[in-house]
């Protein structure tokens, strides 16, 4: 019988019935270390029961699978069909689920993924009482703070992620949380990157309490949110009166006036292989602001760009829509 599916990390909770108690090997209590022996157990190829050998190579792994990526890398070779095998320490305890490799051939090359026993042991737990995993959730778009980011807002450091817009009604609104913050903590904890700040959210509880430290305007500030629940299984014509297009040679775009009823500024031409085209700028995409300050038309933008310059700023801010959806780039300034 199914008891219940978690889809992001691909692991079932099956119940079996019998007259007699089955064998049974258990987790264990302690986190794999760098170094530590780790033994693999799968049916590679469908040859039957197999067992290789190596070491934990790395923990905390993100290899792009989901948000939740925190992976044990294994080098003991698993290949095809060792996936939802054990890998046991050399006590016999299980350390983690095998669950990837990676290979440009499809066999092993010594470099497995298994997810870490303490995320199995909590994920099987939640399938077991609700028959679903529940996850917390913040309500907002976000991205990584790259250098010419951190630069654009005065950043000490390359650090924490980028709020590029906020979901209406969502925990972050109602805590006041706002595009264009940069979220630095999370219940004292730093936050690494994108990945790292879903993976600490989906860790809390629902309706429970998290502070967050967040900079905003060159201030450190705390915001208390009440985090919610994660659901799924568990996003004219142009009036250019007056306002005629612009070429931003150095930006390698031209702009002109959004028409009736849009905000900001339209994209109407973009330079192959130019600045804009290089972060993924395209035509018909609207510049909402620039170093968080609302454009509305041409003179706005060479405000924003002139004021950068006068800061001695090497890189603008831009908050660009495109399909209903906000982010942020950052776009170097040439020197004059």
């Amino acid at each position: 019988k199914r008891i219940g599916v978690d889809k992001k990390t691909a692991i079932a909770l099956l119940k079996i019935t019998r007259d007699k108690p089955f064998p049974y090997i258990r987790y264990s209590n302690k986190e794999a270390q760098v170094g530590d022996w780790a033994i693999a157990v799968g049916n590679p190829f469908g040859l039957g029961g197999t067992v290789t050998v190596g070491v934990v190579s790395a923990r905390g792994r993100d290899i792009g699978q989901g948000n939740y990526d925190d992976f044990l890398q294994i080098d003991a070779p698993i290949n095809k069909g060792n996936s939802g095998g054990p890998t046991f320490n050399l006590e016999g305890k299980v350390i983690g689920v095998n669950t990837a490799i990676f290979s440009r051939t499809g066999g092993s090359v010594g470099i497995g993924f298994a997810i870490p026993a303490k995320q199995v042991m909590s994920i099987v737990a939640d399938l077991r009482i609700n028959g679903g995993v529940t996850r917390g959730w913040l309500g907002v778009a976000i991205q990584k703070v790259t250098p010419d980011i951190a630069d654009s807002l005065d950043l000490d450091k390359v650090g924490g992620v980028l709020v590029a817009d906020v979901t209406q009604g969502s925990p972050a609104d109602k805590a006041g949380l706002r595009a264009g913050d940069v979220i630095l903590q999370v219940n004292e904890s730093d936050v690494k990157n994108p990945r790292d700040l879903a993976r600490k959210i989906a860790r809390i509880k629902p309706n429970t309490k998290a502070r967050l430290l967040i900079l905003r305007d060159n201030r450190k500030t705390d915001l208390s949110v009440r985090i919610g629940r994660l659901k799924g299984s568990a996003q004219a014509s142009t009036d250019t009166a007056g306002d005629d297009g612009k070429s931003l040679a150095g930006l390698g775009m031209t702009l002109q006036r959004a028409g009736d009823g849009e905000d900001g500024v339209e994209v109407v031409a973009v330079e192959s292989g130019g600045k804009a085209d290089e972060k993924g700028i395209r035509a018909g995409n609207l510049i909402l602001s620039i170093n968080g300050e609302k454009v509305s038309s041409l003179d706005d933008v060479d405000r924003q760009i002139e004021k950068a310059r006068k800061a001695g700023k090497k890189a603008i801010l831009l908050m660009v829509r495109a399909n209903k959806t906000n982010r942020f780039v950052a776009l170097g300034l040439d020197p004059r």
